[in-house]
């Protein structure tokens, strides 16, 4: 499939690329050639073979949500802040 002049144009405004006229040729060219491997790909047989949704055996690691206790306590850790105000650290403002 060759992709025409004007579809290089508008995914380069889409992308917001400034592009000269031998860059547009070089990717219409480069885009047409990626539409040919596709296209040869839609060719094949696939009837009989069960979708790779995974190629490796990754599996979801759950683990229990659980309240760990810690050793320090928060006013020892507000004692350790330069600034506190309502049992909370004190920060500059950021907006």
């Amino acid at each position: 499939m060759i992709i025409a002049e004007e579809e290089i144009e508008r995914l380069a405004e889409l992308s917001s690329l400034s592009l000269t006229s031998t860059e547009k040729e070089q990717f219409r060219q480069e885009l047409s050639e990626a539409n040919q491997h596709v296209d040869y790909l839609n060719e094949l047989d696939t009837d009989g073979v069960e979708p790779t949704y995974q190629v490796g055996d990754l599996e979801n690691v759950w683990r229990p949500d659980e309240v760990v206790e810690f050793e320090a306590k928060r006013d020892d850790l507000l004692a350790l802040a330069p600034e506190t105000e309502d049992n909370q650290v004190k920060v500059p403002r950021v907006l």
